[in-house]
């Protein structure tokens, strides 16, 4: 179920009745959950079950946990909840990724090996349910947070489906207490959701959607288009990302606020960082916390002096990669940014990500290779992009908006005085908005991070 379409709308429309008409917090938590498995069901109910299973395991070993005080009583189950976690994602994600280099390895040794494969979907969403359930997990060994009070929460918290398989990535601290107290309606929370359920949809279906198609072209056509093509389609790609993503997370964090709930902010204008190091501050904040927290810090982060600072740096970049998905291409595109990432740059921090973005959009090393290199091809001033250039209207306009917004803001804010402080006028601009995203929205494709 996407959130730009009908289904979408009408099911949102029918989990908000019935939620607000609801007079406890039990009740509440329980059409959420309910609604969540509907949501997470309409891909795959075996997935379902999957997920189902996952959180149950982790709820009662949490509570097993519990029963014991001394910290090496509670290791084991620590320890067994999170190699369940991250071996059922290994399974659906990685085996086959590991399985096919393990033979091509033991087969430059002159070894023959026929080596099983596993004939499985990957669930959508895993590798983000995953972490949250690790995050809390590990949250509540180190007693940085009280388990939930009943399962009840506990499930509205893991699979809260406004953010359930595309993130942000939530921890316990901020959103499992919201799922234990009862919550009252308040008009204009839910109205600023509608704006960013409104903004996400402009982000996703004018700006990621119509560079889609021109993405493909570029991609599947880059040994003979121009070097101008390949760096108009490597900019699309920057756009269409980011245009998804964050457009999801809008739509997600809008959608959770008519409910009353507050998500985490996962993007702050990536694009206009100055350094490599302010990008990660802005870009899918949550994951980058997840792996500061549980990864970073626990190497030694920057205590153990310049050298192994760079090299816990790598881990987490390599890793970070590698969480997007079982290729070559994510894990050289996350050593990619292990490398640049302490570059002195400022005014070539956009540009480093432009050409980091190639890496991650080609299917194999083979074409990335091959699109780099054409990318760096002398260019003539009349050569003219094979492909259409009508996206970069969309993508200025994008850019201007944003450079006119604040810090953890977004674009239809008014002020309430003059014209601005008219419903009737606000009402009309949203629906021109509405419609012109319709209209003119590209063809609608699935999200990006649902892959992952």
């Amino acid at each position: 179920m996407l959130f730009n379409t009908l289904t979408y709308l009408i099911f949102i429309t029918l989990v908000f009745c019935i939620h607000w008409s609801v007079k406890n917090k039990q009740a509440q938590n329980g059409v959420i959950v309910l609604a969540s498995m509907v949501f997470y069901g309409w891909w795959s109910v075996p997935c379902l079950g999957l997920m189902v299973g996952t959180c149950v395991l982790n709820y009662l070993l949490v509570k097993a946990m519990q029963w014991h005080k001394p910290q090496t009583k509670r290791k084991p189950w620590m320890v067994f909840a999170l190699l369940m976690n991250f071996g059922i994602l290994g399974v659906f994600k990685y085996f086959n990724f590991f399985a096919d280099n393990l033979a091509v390895l033991l087969h430059s040794l002159n070894m023959n090996a026929d080596l099983p494969t596993l004939n499985i979907i990957l669930p959508v969403g895993i590798s983000f349910y995953t972490f949250q359930l690790s995050a809390y997990v590990i949250d509540c060994y180190r007693k940085e947070l009280y388990p939930a009070l009943s399962f009840m929460q506990f499930m509205a918290f893991i699979c809260f489906f406004p953010q359930l398989v595309a993130g942000p990535i939530e921890r316990g601290r901020n959103l499992l207490p919201q799922f234990g107290k009862k919550r009252t309606f308040n008009e204009a929370t839910a109205t600023e959701g509608m704006r960013l359920i409104l903004w996400g949809l402009v982000k996703k279906m004018l700006i990621a959607d119509n560079c889609a198609a021109q993405v493909d072209f570029v991609f599947s056509n880059y040994e003979t288009v121009s070097a101008s093509t390949l760096w108009l389609g490597a900019l699309y790609f920057t756009f269409q990302i980011y245009g998804d993503f964050s457009g999801y997370c809008d739509m997600a964090i809008g959608s959770a606020k008519l409910f009353g709930i507050q998500l985490t902010q996962n993007f702050n204008r990536p694009y206009f960082a100055t350094s490599m190091q302010d990008f990660w501050r802005r870009w899918h904040i949550t994951l980058m916390g997840w792996f500061k927290d549980y990864v970073y810090i626990p190497l030694g982060g920057n205590r153990k002096g310049d050298l192994r600072k760079r090299i816990n740096n790598l881990i987490v970049f390599t890793l970070s990669g590698l969480w997007h998905g079982s290729n070559w291409t994510f894990v050289c595109w996350g050593l990619y940014h292990a490398l640049v990432y302490y570059l002195p740059v400022k005014r070539l921090a956009f540009l480093l990500v432009v050409i980091g973005w190639v890496i991650f959009r080609a299917p194999d090393m083979e074409v990335a290779a091959g699109f780099l290199a054409g990318m760096f091809q002398p260019i003539t001033l009349i050569t003219t992009p094979a492909c259409s250039r009508m996206p970069l209207l969309l993508i200025v306009l994008l850019m201007v908006v944003e450079w006119r917004m604040k810090d953890h803001q977004h674009p239809f804010l008014w002020k309430n005085y003059g014209w601005q402080s008219s419903q009737m006028v606000r009402m009309v601009v949203y629906w021109l908005i509405f419609f012109t995203t319709v209209l003119f929205g590209g063809e609608q494709i699935q999200f990006i991070y649902f892959q992952f």
